[in-house]
């Protein structure tokens, strides 16, 4: 019996070992960033996300000083979120009553939305008459894609929409109908209302994400001493790490 206690408490202790730190997670431990760094970090993102009731809200309870009004900032979240419904037309309206000028000085952009809303005109005449699908895409796409040949694929693209059932696309055609499409060309348009009115792009803290990712890559790159992986710590310690280079 007395054998038998002895090999239970052994094993029980072993189990409930708390493993060892790696050197670098605990160098990690030690620093400690200051609060106020922290919410400045978090109120750049609401900001020039687009969220300015949050920005608002946040600002009041973290205790921290006003910031330089952004008179952008209440237009692009109407924008994005018109995007995000798939009002793609009053996406643009609102856009050019932003910025006039804002479309023409980037075909780019404004091919995205028209597209974008090509879509939608193709998503809404399933089952129906396409032909305001297909009368919207000579009008509006197919001049800009005469001239443009990335254009001219991207429509020839979308119009396949047209010919194959929800059910029988192939990858690349189904992910037009996904609304991640919705959400990176809403954060493309932020990202260019805050160019041409900010002189930035994009709120710090994926700037950060970036250069942490890539400072990771590269010592790894380099045989630096590493854990296998290392936790963002964003969800509260139940973050299970993360591939070196991933920054969305």
């Amino acid at each position: 019996m007395d054998l038998h206690r002895r090999i239970q408490s052994q094993t029980s202790s072993t189990s409930t070992a708390t493993p060892s730190k790696h050197a670098f997670e605990t160098r990690v431990a030690d620093v400690k960033s200051p609060k106020s760094d922290i919410n400045a970090l978090i109120l750049d993102y609401l900001m020039m996300e687009g969220y300015p009731k949050a920005a608002e809200k946040f600002q009041k309870e973290a205790n921290l000083q006003p910031r330089r009004e952004d008179p952008t900032i209440n237009a692009r979240q109407q924008i994005q979120h018109a995007i995000h419904v798939g009002d793609i037309q009053k996406a643009i309206s609102d856009l050019n009553e932003l910025d006039p000028g804002i479309l023409d000085s980037d075909p780019h952009l404004h091919f995205s939305l028209l597209r974008l809303q090509l879509i939608e005109l193709i998503r809404n005449a399933r089952g129906y008459d396409p032909s305001a699908a297909i009368n919207f895409a000579q009008e509006k796409l197919a001049p800009r894609a005469a001239s443009n040949e990335q254009f001219l694929k991207e429509l020839e693209k979308t119009m396949a929409l047209l010919i194959f059932p929800p059910d029988k696309l192939q990858p690349d055609l189904a992910a037009l109908l996904h609304s991640d499409l919705r959400r990176n060309t809403a954060a493309q348009v932020n990202e260019v209302v805050l160019q041409r009115h900010t002189e930035r792009r994009e709120a710090a803290i994926r700037q950060l994400v970036r250069m942490r990712a890539w400072a990771e890559a590269s010592c790894r790159s380099k045989k630096r001493n590493l854990p296998d992986r290392i936790e963002l710590g964003l969800n509260n310690g139940d973050d299970n790490g993360h591939d070196p280079m991933v920054t969305t």
